[in-house]
């Protein structure tokens, strides 16, 4: 049986899209004592997955990319609120029952996890998570590449 949240991640995690995410590592890592866990990297270098812990808490960043607008783009922080529930579907519903916007119905995606995710009533951004299996760092990369190089 898989854990509803992946080890060492608590129920919700900052995921933020940057203009230069490898400098930006690099900045928390000078700044806050970041340690890099991982980093996922297309063959032009850009990052389309990296985690850092500060502390307790790990955080997910990438670069910009198609959906992931970064703060100089839009001229403010554009944060993905990433919270790991129990049942996807039901807390999905229940967002959208209590005034949530939907922006991607709930689906079960390669890297383990099954999301929605939502914008609030109040403009932030949601995805909404059920970890349903552990994908080693291999099998990551290489769902990752399939996903990046996939024709539809």
């Amino acid at each position: 049986m898989v854990s509803r949240i992946p080890d060492g991640h608590a129920e919700l995690t900052a995921y933020l899209s940057v203009a230069g995410a490898s400098e930006a590592i690099d900045f928390y890592t000078r700044a806050f004592g970041a340690e890099e866990m991982s980093r996922f990297t297309t063959p032009t270098g850009t990052i389309v997955h990296a985690q850092i812990r500060i502390g307790g808490t790990i955080l997910w960043l990438s670069d910009e990319g198609p959906g992931l607008p970064g703060p100089k783009t839009v001229g403010g922080t554009p944060v993905t609120l990433y919270l790991f529930v129990d049942d996807v579907d039901t807390m999905f519903a229940a967002a959208v029952r209590a005034g949530a916007t939907p922006e991607r119905p709930v689906q079960d995606h390669f890297f383990g996890d099954r999301t929605g995710q939502i914008t609030d009533p109040y403009g932030h951004r949601w995805t909404l998570a059920t970890h349903i299996e552990d994908v080693s760092p291999q099998e990551f990369e290489r769902r990752a590449t399939a996903y990046l190089n996939r024709t539809d």
